[in-house]
């Protein structure tokens, strides 16, 4: 899609001005549990949907593709681990996405036989190293279906820890559109006022929490970063039930004292000045759309910039380290830079 091919409601206004409309929408989708190919083509069919639709930012729930492992410890107690548990570990492992990828491509090309921007929540197979290690992370793609950036999550939680690594700050992406710039973070990562401040440094407009937690009292927070980062806040989650894992999942008894709902969803909208836009869906799947008025951003913004004139930076300020920091980092190493 090229600049003139885009809808009049998201060019760029003058000197970058947020003007017009844009529609976006949260896709809580149901998961594809350790099928890789399968998770995928689901997002690549319901984002051509989604955009058929009117939607020019289209949002995929935390870890979608890959899988978010309700309920599963995968035979892990302190001080021991199981052999079911290992090949669970595996498989999960083996639908994992390498990034960049022949996954991302196809997610890549959804994007632009859809013309939009597409965010969604994937597990990477890290490929820089030992490719023993599991990333929580979210992709942007553009409408010319570029890889425009990925996040990977900085601090999983409780037993996440089991399963991913932590991401640092070399992934805290920014991505400039014609209607505002988008950003995020995932899951509780939203509960770091840090985290939420380095993304508000960014100037992120449209500020994405994709999530897998469905607390009612979740909403109380995607309201609170729409209020305080004078954004729009986009939340998606999925809807996901006990038998939608496959028959023969080795370690399924580790479920039994999980109810049959795993996750109801909660996938919301909200406006800069906190109003919801659209109410959390609960208790099936489906699209949660609005169209969003862009400049309510700065009109948001005259009385509190929190980056701006509401911030302190003689008394509070932020340094954000965003070099990456890998393991083994060897001098000399073909492509590095440096001497050998």
């Amino acid at each position: 899609m090229s600049a003139d091919d885009r809808p009049a409601e998201i060019r760029a206004g003058d000197a970058g001005r947020l003007e017009g409309h844009v529609k976006v929408a949260a896709v809580q989708a149901a998961p594809v549990f350790f099928d890789v190919e399968g998770a995928v083509e689901r997002v690549c069919t319901l984002t051509a949907e989604t955009a058929a639709a009117g939607a020019r930012l289209i949002v995929f729930p935390e870890a979608y593709v890959g899988g978010y492992p309700w309920g599963l410890a995968f035979g892990t107690a302190v001080g021991g681990r199981t052999e079911a548990g290992r090949r669970t570990w595996e498989r999960y492992w083996r639908s994992a996405v390498d990034v960049p990828g022949p996954h991302t491509e196809r997610l890549g090309r959804a994007a632009q036989e859809a013309g939009v921007y597409l965010a969604v929540g994937v597990i990477e197979r890290d490929t820089t190293f030992s490719g023993g290690t599991l990333f929580c992370t979210l992709l942007y793609f553009g409408p010319d279906g570029r890889l425009l950036g990925k996040h990977r999550k900085l601090k999983p939680t409780a037993a996440e820890r089991l399963i991913w690594g932590e991401g640092d700050g070399s992934t805290l992406p920014v991505v400039s559109t014609p209607f505002g710039r988008v950003g995020g973070l995932i899951c509780w990562e939203n509960y770091m006022p840090l985290a939420r401040m380095a993304m508000y440094g960014k100037g992120v407009d449209l500020y994405l929490a994709p999530t897998a937690d469905a607390r009612p009292r979740w909403q109380a927070t995607l309201t609170h970063i729409a209020l305080e980062g004078r954004c729009f806040v986009v939340g998606c989650n999925q809807y996901v039930t006990r038998d939608m894992y496959p028959a023969d999942l080795e370690i399924a008894d580790e479920l039994r004292s999980w109810p049959e709902v795993l996750c109801r969803g909660g996938s919301a909208i909200y406006g800069p000045l906190g109003e919801c836009l659209a109410e959390p869906l609960y208790d099936r799947e489906g699209v949660v759309s609005a169209e969003l008025d862009l400049p309510a951003v700065p009109r948001s913004r005259f009385d509190f910039d929190v980056t701006g004139h509401y911030a302190r930076p003689d008394v509070f300020r932020l340094q954000v380290d965003e070099r990456p920091h890998p393991a083994v980092d060897a001098v000399g190493r073909e492509g590095s830079g440096e001497p050998s």
